[in-house]
């Protein structure tokens, strides 16, 4: 398993993460458990940073938290001077509980709810990116009646084809989000903003997809967000100032995934950008990009302990895990692949081929198809890397299974963010009607 960030073997042959050995967490805090290595985020936040001074650039640098929202996160994405990116009233929630000021916070979403505009509205969030037609009229109302304005940008679906899973591409003309700039939507858009006085429109909007290993895409998006930029000016009068550029920067998750650095990639994301606006004549916007995995993908690391075994001759070997789809959904939802290691034995030669199990009552709960490992034992511990971004956030409760501890490491010292869910917490909302009654019958 290549190892990231601070992550290096100690003498006795065990993994170590942020100075702290992978096998007293697990003593300590239990398993499934996620670790996250936070020199490593805030490495990677530095990054982006580097990228846009270096670019000379004005801009905001935001934490999309759909990859990973908590109070900690929120706060250290704080520290380290980040906006926020928010999809839900429950993560601008977490936002707000971690005191991040909410005039660096915009809300995301192609359904927003009445209710999730109306709080983020009286939150005093920074502005709303605005998805479709029908959010335009909802926010309106909502702002009439809170007797406010907001400011707003045009989710905009520039037609780009990122070249990733079909499942996270979002930038292509047929796609949930945003409008759709090749039908003239935008256009129309625009034109109702207009009419709409509460509502200022101060900017665009443009994500292409996730996971994405080619410059090409963001740079035929910027051409054409540039191109659009300077119709509405000329044929509306208005004036645009912020052009967000989404995120979707990929990371390595296993060794086929050939990233160059991120400063290099958000660099020349960015001078394509200032190509695209100059060429054209116009200044340079105040431009924003909201990376969430390539902040966090390769930071995270889940630690399971090893159970059962099931050898097939000439088939396969089945090794299961105490976790699985419940924390790690993304190999059943669009066949993500991930390097693993048994951390307590990392100077043993990985010489057994193993497909790795959950133990979900479902075929489709695996975790890695085809991977070696050191031989290993029931109660040995499995580290599988770049689980920092989309697990925790997307774990659930099925089987009635308890949600994993989180941990963020630094400096040999380790902090609980996140608590293990228990048995209690899983029937904590249930409720059993008044007329109810609980009835035996034996035969």
């Amino acid at each position: 398993m290549f190892l990231h960030g601070t992550s290096k073997i100690d003498a006795s042959g065990e993994l170590v993460i942020g100075g702290c050995s992978t096998v007293s967490l697990v003593e300590q805090f239990g398993t499934p458990l996620i670790v996250y290595d936070e020199e490593l985020i805030v490495e990677r936040i530095h990054a982006y940073h580097k990228a846009f001074e270096k670019a000379q650039m004005t801009y905001h640098l935001a934490y999309a938290s759909k990859a990973f929202s908590s109070l900690a996160m929120c706060q250290l994405a704080m520290e380290q001077g980040l906006w926020l990116d928010v999809v839900s009233a429950g993560e601008l929630h977490t936002a707000l509980k971690a005191s991040f000021d909410p005039k660096h916070v915009y809300m995301h979403g192609n359904n927003k709810t009445p209710d999730e505009l109306r709080y983020a509205v009286q939150a005093g969030i920074a502005f709303f990116v605005v998805d479709n037609f029908h959010e335009l009229e909802l926010l309106s109302t909502i702002l009439e009646e809170e007797e406010t304005h907001a400011d707003i940008l045009l989710r905009v679906s520039p037609g780009v084809d990122a070249h990733t899973h079909e499942y996270i591409t979002t930038g292509q003309q047929d796609s949930k989000f945003g409008f759709d700039l090749a039908s003239g939507q935008v256009n129309q858009a625009v034109a109702r903003v207009l009419e709409l006085h509460r509502l200022r429109l101060i900017g665009l909007h443009s994500h292409i997809g996730s996971q994405i290993f080619e410059a090409t895409g963001f740079a035929v998006a910027a051409s054409r967000m540039a191109d659009l930029w300077q119709h509405l000016q000329r044929e509306y009068s208005i004036d645009l100032h912020v052009l967000n550029l989404g995120g979707g920067i990929g990371i390595r998750y296993t060794s086929e995934d050939m990233m160059p650095p991120i400063e290099n990639t958000v660099y020349g994301v960015l001078k394509e950008t200032e190509k695209a606006f100059l060429e054209r004549g116009m200044t340079v916007p105040l431009l924003m990009m909201e990376p969430g995995r390539s902040l966090v993908g390769e930071a995270g690391t889940t630690l399971y302990r090893v159970g059962s075994r099931k050898d097939i001759p000439g088939v396969r070997s089945y090794l299961s895990i105490d976790g699985g789809m419940t924390d790690n959904p993304r190999l059943a939802l669009y066949g993500a692949r991930y390097e693993a290691c048994i951390a307590n034995k990392m100077l043993e030669p990985a010489t057994d081929l193993v497909s790795v199990a959950g133990k979900a009552c479902e075929s489709g709960d695996m975790l890695i198809w085809d991977v070696h490992l050191a031989k290993s034992q029931p109660g040995d511990i499995l580290a599988v890397s770049c689980t920092g971004a989309y697990n925790y956030s997307m774990a659930s409760n099925y089987n009635r299974m308890a949600r994993p501890a989180v941990v963020f490491v630094k400096n040999g010292q380790s902090s609980l963010v996140i608590q293990r869910e228990t048995l209690d917490d899983l029937v904590r909302l249930d409720v059993v009607g008044s007329n109810r009654h609980v009835v035996h019958s034996f035969s």
